[in-house]
């Protein structure tokens, strides 16, 4: 999955609940952690960390550590450990072993794992269903070097006579995943020096190579025959071992120091770079300094201390440092914030109430600020193959849901002053970022407090003319963090509904689905679902999918005097039926509206 270097698109701290609620799908996914396991990956003293790659792939990280779980779908359903984790905790996971390095080259090199490559025990084949999660080690090593979920069942596997593929692989020792870790950690006090190859006597005697040899062609053989069953996984897997058997080369030749740790964490910064305290105080002045210049915009401000650390700070640092204020003169975050407050390059306030430190503005004359030459960083644009593989494993029924809005009589003097069309279709932020460009351009930001914007006639028309009651007075200034929202209502909503290849743009906010239960003759209960047609659900194709889900009858019919159709379900499914379009359509809760007429 991880082959292709792709930008997150965001990375921000989880929240308590958030916390509460990866653990709890942990537990439930991996039943054989235990809650000492669990504190383990999921440190309870440490600020975790989420970020959202291409196809909702989303990577939970500990905060100055190392990627520990990342999700497919970004719901929890399908959410697998990194090696980090298998190496921290080695029976998280049941595990398949190889039969020796010439099928431990195959793996590290991105192709899925065959049955012909796995070391049957004495006792038979372990039991297992399909779509389990399994990893991947090597003989007498218990350091993990792979990942994935099984494609078929046990039962499965000894009626195909242990052929085909066993195990898709999602993520793999020195794949980008790994690679995207400052430092590249590789645990350095263990119990074997062939870690991923397995015991030297494995490959010294000839017929035991041969044999592994043998097993590893079987799984290049089981691989190309795989394509004519699955053309993009089967592509893929013999690009990799007839095309980069060089690549693989290079792989496995560094990974024989792998081994694994008998006390403490990977998470620990002091494994990766030694940087004298000094050294933390520069770097932590540099990441600021590039922040300011390159992420952080006025706009954003007033901004809480601790979003600006994890938002702006930390993506700032350069690659393969760990930034840890702690080993800082400064030691915590407002001494450091305070302290640049007091050379007037920024200006700070304290919230009493959230007691946390507030940056409210940038003095960008500042001497430091103007000499400081910031770092470009070229943006990378998302691989199509790569998110290709990643689409393979989300469902066709995905939905995604924008709101647009397109500028209305009221805030066409604003884009028509910045040089904006009038005529297209903007996002919520690209909307706020026309307000501010047009308040940078007019200077209307009030010099004593920077968190307000003084109005001119134009923008106070933009936001509030016809929307005052008649006697009333204009204001003269709003917030920041009220602006973009009150400009945005100004505009005429749109939105866009996607699904698959299927896209669709339409006027107005975007219209609800209806579920409405209610009671007929002979105190029999029957479900309506209408409004289905705004997030692309064809209602005959969800009438057949209901009646086989809930074994019960259903019809189709139009709405009376209404565009639209109407799907009636016999039975009181009203829970069931919504759960349903959520977990299979991906319809958001706040769009489906629940009517239940048989409760008094």
């Amino acid at each position: 999955m991880f082959k292709k270097a792709v930008e997150a698109k965001s990375q921000q701290r989880l929240s308590g609940a958030d916390r509460k609620k990866l653990k709890r799908t942990v537990k439930d996914k991996f039943p054989r952690a235990s809650d000492s396991d669990l504190d383990i990956l999921l440190p309870p003293k440490t600020e975790i960390t989420v970020a959202k790659f291409q196809a909702r792939v989303h990577v939970y990280a500990v905060e100055g550590g190392f990627p520990v779980f990342f999700d497919i779908d970004g719901r929890g359903s399908d959410i697998f450990p990194t090696v980090y984790a298998l190496w921290m905790v080695p029976e998280l996971l049941p595990a398949f072993i190889l039969k020796g390095g010439e099928v431990s080259r195959y793996v590290i090199g991105g192709a899925d794992l065959m049955f012909p490559g796995i070391l049957v025990p004495p006792e038979g084949l372990p039991s297992f269903a399909a779509g389990e999660t399994w990893a991947v080690k090597v003989p007498e090593n218990p350091a993990p070097i792979a990942v994935g979920s099984t494609t078929m069942s046990s039962a499965e596997a000894l009626k195909a006579g242990l052929r085909g593929k066993a195990l898709r692989i999602t993520h793999h020792y020195r794949d980008l995943l790994w690679e995207s870790v400052e430092g590249r950690y590789v645990p350095n006090a263990g119990f074997l020096e062939d870690a991923v190859f397995g015991h030297p006597s494995l490959l010294s005697s000839p017929s035991d190579d041969s044999g592994l040899t043998e097993a590893a062609c079987e799984t290049s053989i089981d691989q190309q025959n795989n394509t004519k069953s699955d053309e993009a996984e089967g592509s893929r897997v013999a690009n990799d071992e007839n095309n980069d058997e060089n690549t693989a080369d290079e792989a496995t030749a560094g990974v024989r120091d792998l081994k694994l740790t008998d006390s403490g964490s990977p998470n620990d910064p002091n494994d990766q770079h030694t940087l004298s305290t000094s050294d933390v105080d520069l770097l932590l002045d540099k990441c600021l300094l590039q922040a300011l210049h390159t992420t952080l915009k006025d706009k954003d401000l007033p901004i809480p201390g601790s979003t600006l650390w994890s938002n702006h700070v930390l993506p700032c640092r350069p690659s393969g440092i760990t930034l840890d204020i702690k080993k800082s003169s400064y030691k915590k975050l407002a001494k450091w914030l305070q302290a640049k407050a007091s050379s007037g390059l920024i200006s700070v306030k304290e919230d009493k109430h959230k007691k946390e430190v507030v940056l409210f503005s940038v003095n960008r004359k500042h001497a430091d600020y103007s000499s400081f030459k910031p770092e470009k960083r070229p943006a990378e644009k998302p691989d199509q193959s790569s998110v290709q593989s990643v689409n393979e494993t989300r469902s066709s029924k995905t939905l995604e849901v924008t709101e647009i809005y397109k500028p209305s009589v009221h805030v066409n003097p604003i884009f028509s002053s910045v040089g904006a069309d009038t005529g297209k279709l903007y996002t919520v932020s690209e909307a706020t970022d026309i307000v501010f460009a047009y308040i940078e351009k007019q200077n209307l930001v009030k010099p004593t407090n920077k968190s307000l914007v003084v109005l001119d006639a134009i923008l106070c028309d933009a936001l509030f003319k016809g929307a005052i009651k008649k006697g009333t007075t204009y204001p003269t200034e709003i917030h920041k963090k009220d602006l973009g929202q009150t400009f945005v209502s100004r505009m005429q909503p749109h939105h866009v509904v996607t699904r698959g290849n299927e896209s669709v743009v339409r006027k107005s906010a975007l219209k609800t689905i209806q579920i409405l239960t209610e009671r007929r003759q002979g105190n029999k209960k029957v479900t309506k679902l209408s409004g289905m047609e705004s997030f692309l659900i064809d209602a005959d194709a969800l009438a057949s999918e209901l009646q086989k889900k809930f074994a019960c009858s259903t019809t189709v019919g139009e709405l009376p005097g209404k565009k639209g159709f109407e799907v009636m379900v016999q039975g009181g499914v009203i829970d069931d039926l919504g759960r349903h379009l959520v977990e299979q359509y991906g319809v958001p809760k706040r769009f489906i509206e629940v009517f239940d007429k048989t409760k008094r």
